[in-house]
C-alpha cells in the first residue's frame, strides 16, 4: 500500500500492518518465540540489526514508539509544549534513546511485550480516530508538529513500523 494520505487509507494501514505482522508472529512456533535471532546482520547498516535480539525487543521497539507518539499528542493538547522525542534526545541522537528502550525492557516477556503492543497499538488507532482528515494531513494545523502533519507521524509510529518488524520477523521465520 502506498503511503497514507488520508483519514480513512491511515487507519486502514495502520490496522492492516499490525494485523499482518501479528499474523507473522502467529506463524512461529511457540517454542522459538523467545529464541534469539541466528541470522547473520554482518551486511546491515541499520543499528537497528544488532541492537534488536529476538521478538520482544521488535514489539517492544514498536511499543515504545507508540508511547512516543501518545504522549506527545496528549501532552501538546493539554498544553505543555512537548517534543517528540524523549527529552534530551534528538533526531541525530534518538539511536540512543532506542538502546535506552531496549535496556529498559530485558526482563520484560515475548508475552508481556505482545500484550502492551496490542494495547498500544489500540489507543494510537483510536487516538487518530479523533482527528478529522484536515488536522492529519494538512500542514500548520498544530504549532507543535512542525512542517510536517500530524499523519506523518502516525504513519511512521504504524503502517512503517510495522513493515519494519515484518522484515525482522520474516527473516527470523526464515532462519528457523
Amino acid at each position: 500500500m502506498a503511503r497514507p494520505t488520508t483519514k480513512n487509507d491511515l487507519i486502514q494501514a495502520g490496522n492492516d500492518g499490525y494485523k499482518k505482522m501479528i499474523d507473522l508472529l502467529d506463524s512461529i512456533p511457540n517454542e522459538e518465540v523467545d529464541s534469539n535471532f541466528t541470522f547473520d546482520v554482518e551486511n546491515e547498516k541499520q543499528a537497528h540489526w544488532t541492537r534488536d535480539k529476538n521478538l520482544r525487543d521488535v514489539l517492544i521497539h514498536l511499543y515504545e514508539w507508540h508511547q512516543l507518539l501518545l504522549n506527545w499528542v496528549k501532552a501538546n493538547q493539554a498544553g505543555e509544549a512537548k517534543q517528540f522525542l524523549k527529552e534530551g534526545y534528538n533526531w541525530k541522537s534518538y539511536g540512543a534513546m532506542n538502546i535506552e528502550f531496549w535496556e529498559k525492557h530485558q526482563t520484560t516477556s515475548y508475552e508481556n511485550a505482545r500484550d502492551m503492543l496490542a494495547e498500544s497499538h489500540q489507543q494510537v488507532m483510536d487516538l487518530e480516530e479523533g482527528f478529522s482528515n484536515e488536522e492529519l494531513f494538512s500542514k500548520n494545523v498544530f504549532p507543535w508538529v512542525g512542517g510536517s502533519t500530524l499523519g506523518s507521524y502516525f504513519v511512521s509510529a504504524t503502517s512503517s513500523h510495522y513493515e519494519w518488524a515484518a522484515k525482522k520477523i520474516k527473516k527470523f521465520k526464515k532462519s528457523l
